[in-house]
């Protein structure tokens, strides 16, 4: 199915919102695993590669360790407030990416209509 660019760009923006929440998720998942470290992507690199890709959006990336955040004494540097407050973002800016979507169908529903 041919998609238009802004639709390949909220496929792509998609991606990168789940691909967020899952290591959010993760992260959340072990926050008593001794010696892990809070994971997350780098969204505006990642937002950068689905804007410079020609259709399917490529993402290469992926996880990072973040940085300054405050160890436990096991190691431990997840925090789950923060991860908590991180899916909400995320699922916020996912349900933004579906909103456009919808909106981009309908536009496209309404000028098939017209014709």
């Amino acid at each position: 199915m041919a998609t238009t660019p802004i639709l390949q760009v909220l496929q792509g923006y998609l991606k990168v919102t789940t691909d967020r929440q899952q290591l959010v998720a993760s992260n959340m998942a072990n926050v008593d695993t001794p010696g892990y470290h809070t994971k997350d992507i780098d969204f505006h690199s990642a937002m950068q590669q689905v804007m410079n890709s020609d259709g399917e959006p490529r993402m290469e990336p992926a996880s990072l360790d973040v940085t300054n955040l405050p160890e436990r004494p096991d190691g431990n540097n997840v925090n789950i407030d923060r991860e908590s407050m991180m899916l909400s973002e995320t699922q916020l800016q996912y349900q933004m990416g579906v909103q456009l979507i919808k909106e981009q169908f309908h536009e496209l529903l309404t000028a098939i209509k017209e014709q």
